[in-house]
């Protein structure tokens, strides 16, 4: 082979091995680049999932505020609503939630007579607010119900209000107490309750985070459902026998000594 020839084989050797590093070294930057764009996306990823999870829940003026009790609100954290008289020798604890079916029920067959007997001063009613079924269903309804519920104790209506809220209860997955309009509207069927100072209270979510506190305090008590109703400490929903003829009979009996 002559020395030219030789001289042209290596020669194009090392073309080919320059090409080769070349494309070594753009397939490198290749994959770099790809893995810089991946990276990148991750992280990008991972902001949007940041801002969901800290947003999650919130629309726009539900966010946590400071806890402010309604008045004349007792007990433990100030997390009760009583009605009736200190004097009584028995109490009734209520907790419940406003969008809850059973907790409706409840009120229908009790209401008269744990009105009769908070009004004869033989019985004080503790009503605790839950909202186990925004928590189950979605929504807000139990939280912004139980708000205005808290504004109507305010105005010192909470009874009357109470009661309007469970006679205008919409059906479980119709989370329509969500909306303000639709509360401060069932307030005109209590009287002197519509007013600015509570529209402003419901619109504000004035007592949002003491609701909030007060579902957590249902939590931490270990309670399951709602209602969840005590006499002198005692789960009396549980008591298959229990009717209002067999409330008033115990309580009158207390009242008695």
């Amino acid at each position: 082979m002559s020395e030219k020839n030789r001289d042209g084989k290596r020669t194009a050797r090392e073309r080919l091995a320059v090409e080769r590093e070349k494309q070594k070294a753009a397939e490198k930057r290749r994959r770099a680049l790809i893995v810089g764009t991946a990276v990148v996306a991750v992280l990008g990823l991972a902001a949007v999932i940041g801002v969901i999870a800290a947003n999650a829940g919130k629309d726009g003026d539900d966010s946590a505020g400071p806890v402010v009790a309604p008045s004349g609100a007792n007990g433990e954290d100030n997390l009760a609503i009583p009605v009736g008289p200190d004097t009584a020798k028995s109490t009734l604890t209520v907790w419940e939630d406003f969008r809850c079916p059973a907790c409706k029920s409840f009120e229908q067959t009790y209401r008269s007579t744990i009105h009769e007997l908070t009004d004869a001063g033989q019985l004080r009613v503790e009503y605790r607010l839950a909202t186990i079924i925004d928590g189950n269903m979605g929504g807000s309804g139990s939280r912004n119900a139980a708000n205005a519920a808290a504004c109507a104790q305010d105005a010192g209506r909470f009874t009357p209000y109470h009661d309007v809220l469970y006679d205008n209860q919409p059906p479980e997955t119709d989370d329509a107490f969500a909306d303000n309009t639709k509360l401060i509207d069932l307030a005109g069927k209590v009287e002197g309750l519509n007013t600015p100072a509570f529209r402003e209270c419901v619109e504000d979510g004035t007592h949002k985070s003491w609701v909030d506190k007060s579902a957590e305090a249902f939590n931490k008590g270990g309670f399951t459902a709602t209602p969840t109703v005590l006499l002198n400490g005692k789960n009396i929903y549980q008591d298959q026998t229990m009717t209002p003829a067999k409330l008033k009979q115990q309580v009158q009996e207390a009242a008695r000594g």
